[in-house]
């Protein structure tokens, strides 16, 4: 049998899973701070969810997981190969949130301030920075319309930013009201603008020219390709300069009293700015969308938007929603590279015992435990043939007292 983990996924040691487990507390500390509040969500969905959750290129990556038994058989007998599957992982939080949101609506308070921090699965191809399995840190706001829900989110993802210390950021924002009103005047018909939007997103990985040449693989009008070429070559780069090529004026005003507010309360540690190519590929964004970029990793480090339509593929009435996610495993692995190690300096210690049984082990499980109600964490162990070389071991490890029992009065110190 394998010891290696699958591709895409990782085991994580002691000391990294300390790292980890500090940074979510970390996270999560500041969310609650912000009167967020933490739910978990199962990692399954019903597939017809997964299905119809406009999750854009991420409904390509879903793990599905196969029909059992009889169900299965029958459908491979009915040739409904196409539904072999009647579930599958989460892509993200977002969905599983929405299909929450929808099944507890009536005991939820309005608005509903989520925290999320768990494991979402996508069939990726394995690369550094992209895993197959991996934590993401969401919060999100349902039930409120305002675009003041868009800075509580901005600022908060902020605080936990700097509360993990990855150095100088800059969140980059836009408004798909703004994206696709820009578009509709160049000459793009209303049921092409998500296409058109698909293929802006790709800006940055195959150029101006690469998105031109996939717009006339679409067969969009070469008339509205020519005033997009030109768009490409002057971009806007303020929500204001945006209205000068036909921007929705009410999503422009909305953007900058979002960025405004947002600068004035980062007082300079942080930055805000305009980016009109921002798309995010998820197609359930409706309005604003954000990315976070770190000056140490090339790439988004978080991201989120406003989809204020999700809810209502549940309930048939749209709820406003709007959700801000921290890309959890790129922030360790960027951490990890300057080599970031555990604060937890807690008081560990070791009690030995000489012998096997239970019995002989009753003594130091006695004094662990007065140790425990002490502040200490200790761990209870046999007594080894080389004592030293142990304790090189246990010290080596964070430990820093131990005590061999029936023999020792009190602690010693380890390090």
């Amino acid at each position: 049998m394998k010891t290696t983990t699958v591709k895409g996924t990782s085991d994580y040691l002691p000391a990294e899973t300390a790292l980890r487990d500090e940074m979510q507390a970390a996270i999560l500390g500041v969310y609650r701070a912000a009167g967020y509040e933490h739910i978990t969500t199962p990692i399954l969905e019903d597939m017809e969810n997964l299905d119809k959750s406009d999750g854009g290129d991420n409904l390509n990556l879903i793990f599905k997981i196969l029909k059992r038994g009889e169900k299965f058989d029958e459908a491979v007998a009915a040739g409904d190969y196409a539904h072999l599957a009647d579930m599958g992982l989460r892509y993200d939080l977002t969905l599983p949130l929405c299909r929450y949101y929808a099944n507890n609506k009536a005991t939820l308070p309005a608005p509903f301030k989520a925290i999320q921090i768990d494991r979402v699965y996508r069939a990726e191809r394995p690369q550094k920075g992209r895993m197959r399995e991996f934590v993401q840190c969401d919060i999100d706001i349902l039930g409120d319309k305002s675009s003041a829900a868009e800075l509580d989110l901005i600022v908060t993802t902020a605080a936990a930013l700097e509360k993990l210390g990855i150095g100088a950021f800059r969140i980059r924002i836009n408004n798909r009201v703004i994206l696709r009103s820009i578009l509709s005047s160049l000459g793009f018909a209303e049921d092409t603008l998500d296409s058109v939007c698909i293929s802006f997103d790709k800006l940055d990985k195959i150029g101006s020219d690469g998105v031109l040449a996939e717009l006339r693989e679409k067969e969009m009008p070469e008339e509205a390709i020519a005033g997009f070429a030109k768009f490409l070559e002057n971009k806007p780069e303020t929500p204001e300069d945006a209205a000068a090529f036909g921007a929705d004026p009410d999503a422009v005003r909305s953007l900058r009293e979002i960025m405004d507010a947002a600068a004035a309360l980062s007082d300079g540690t942080w930055d805000v700015s305009f980016d009109v190519s921002l798309v995010r590929g998820q197609g359930y964004y409706t309005g604003t969308v954000f990315e976070v970029e770190s000056k140490l990793f090339r790439g988004a480090v978080g991201g989120g938007g406003r989809y204020d339509h999700l809810v209502g593929k549940f309930i048939g009435e749209d709820v406003p929603a709007v959700g801000f996610s921290i890309g959890f495993e790129r922030i360790y692995g960027i951490l990890k590279d300057q080599g970031a190690a555990s604060a937890n300096k807690a008081r560990r210690a070791v009690v030995f015992f000489e012998g096997t049984t239970p019995a002989e082990a009753l003594g130091a499980q006695k004094r662990a435990a007065a140790l425990r109600a002490g502040g200490w964490s200790v761990t209870v162990a046999e007594m080894p043939k080389k004592l030293g070389k142990a304790l090189s071991r246990y010290a080596e490890r964070g430990f820093t007292a131990y005590m061999v029992e029936g023999k020792d009065d009190e602690l010693k110190d380890l390090q």
